[in-house]
């Protein structure tokens, strides 16, 4: 190996899932070298032998045809909870690490939540930070933060003027395709992310004549793998979307949401998703639910990161590379966030135990409490006496909502504290969901 030797990892740190490959090449390995990767050595392939450099050492120029870029994702201008209260500032570090590269990336992918609640000012911030990246060029698709309270217009409005539909878009760069893909809006009630039938149409028409040998780059928001679907970190039709796919010889993935590297491989087809710059999620199965993970202050940065992606022209692989804010290794994060999520679960249970159970309304006319806790709502059924209200009280660090599947309320985005009331006039059950957090479902049965 070109630089240092690599670490010996426990199978339980990887987060690399393996798929058969008919090309040759050992993907397994070079996926854990790309996650090895995190200490700075990205990894290209130049005539099917791996070649490696120092993240931000000199690079000779090779080929006016080859270039990087990065991906920088879930910045949440706007958050101010324990898990980072200071979420400019690590977008600001993340800029810094871009600016600090010896060779200037061609251009910025954004996969999404680039504000916390899609307010203007948020988006101003997010703005104004970006102005000072050396490259330019930056390209966004929306996260469900982004369309939270005017099902994505101001989006729309500021970065999507050249897209279609809900923000969807393509672009090719120096021989390689960029397809921009949005899964984030019309959720239905205990669904994944969706792509639907009009922007599949038009990707299929998008990739139509296309040779099979073009490099294909998309990015998204929710991943279009299964990552965990239990969380919501799936697309549900994103099988119709890589069979159009399925042709090309070079096909990377990239999206956000999750806050933490994990990679797949199935194929022509490298999946990868990105470490946020504002604050880490548990690992997947690790915690009660996804959110918000606070982790010790002082090792914040190692848990946050950007993406570095280069392609060398004449290459039939794109190499992949993370790198943490602080400038540790990458696979290190693993470590930390399971930790923290253990710390979560202990506090948790002690909680539980001493906690007790609030009372449901007997009597028309009174106000029955739930709670937004840890992405469910609490209780997850609830049965009262028509005449009677329930408040709901969002506990949660990440905006929710209340919303009747079949329309009959709907409460605005709830911040933390926030509270929704609903008066239930007439018998029968009104099943709900939280519109940004679809898999967060519950029912409320009236007598």
């Amino acid at each position: 190996m070109a630089v240092g030797k690599m670490k010996k990892q426990d199978k339980k740190e990887n987060n690399i899932i393996e798929a058969p490959s008919s090309d040759g090449v050992d993907r397994r390995g070079f996926l854990k070298c790309m996650a090895w990767a995190g200490t700075g050595v990205v990894w290209t392939f130049a005539g099917g032998v791996p070649v490696s450099r120092l993240f931000g050492a000199n690079s000779k120029p090779g080929d006016q045809s080859s270039f990087s870029f990065v991906q920088i994702s879930d910045s949440h201008i706007g958050f101010d909870k324990p898990a980072n209260v200071d979420v400019t500032a690590t977008l600001q570090a993340a800029i810094d690490k871009i600016n600090a590269l010896p060779v200037e990336p061609d251009l910025i992918l954004h996969t999404g939540d680039l504000s916390h609640l899609s307010k203007p000012g948020e988006f101003d911030t997010l703005d104004q930070v970006l102005k000072g990246a050396r490259p330019k060029q930056v390209f966004y698709v929306p996260g469900e933060h982004d369309v939270a309270l005017d099902n994505g217009q101001q989006f729309l409005d500021r970065y999507g003027k050249q897209t279609k539909g809900a923000g969807w878009h393509s672009f090719d760069h120096k021989g390689v395709h960029f397809v921009g893909l949005v899964n984030v809006v019309n959720f239905k009630a205990g669904g994944l992310g969706i792509l639907g039938v009009e922007q599949l149409e038009w990707l299929q028409n998008d990739l139509r004549g296309r040779a099979s040998s073009t490099p294909i780059v998309v990015f998204a928001h929710i991943p279009l793998w299964a990552a965990y679907p239990e969380w919501g970190w799936a697309t549900e039709d994103s099988a119709q979307a890589l069979a159009y796919l399925k042709r090309f010889g070079s096909v990377t993935v990239l999206n956000g949401h999750i806050h933490q590297v994990m990679q797949k491989v199935e194929g022509n087809v490298t999946f990868h998703s990105a470490m946020a710059t504002a604050f880490p999620q548990p690992l997947p199965g690790s915690a009660p639910s996804a959110g918000p993970l606070k982790v010790p202050a002082d090792q914040l940065r190692r848990v946050l990161g950007l993406t570095n992606v280069s392609y060398l022209a004449g290459n039939s692989h794109l190499a992949v590379v993370d790198a943490t804010l602080a400038g540790t290794p990458a696979e290190e994060a693993s470590t930390i966030l399971r930790r923290a999520a253990a710390a979560l679960s202990a506090a948790g249970a002690q909680g539980q135990s001493t906690q007790q159970n609030q009372p449901t309304a007997a009597a028309a006319g009174e106000t029955v409490q739930a709670a937004i806790d840890n992405f469910s709502f609490k209780p997850k059924e609830l049965t009262v006496k028509a005449g009677s209200t329930v408040r709901w009280t969002n506990k949660d660090d990440i905006p929710h909502t209340v919303t009747s599947n079949d329309k009959v309320f709907s409460s605005p985005v709830l911040d933390s504290n926030q509270n929704f009331q609903f008066t239930f006039a007439s018998s029968g059950k009104f099943p709900y969901f939280c519109k940004l957090h679809p898999m967060m479902t519950g029912a409320v049965i009236v007598e």
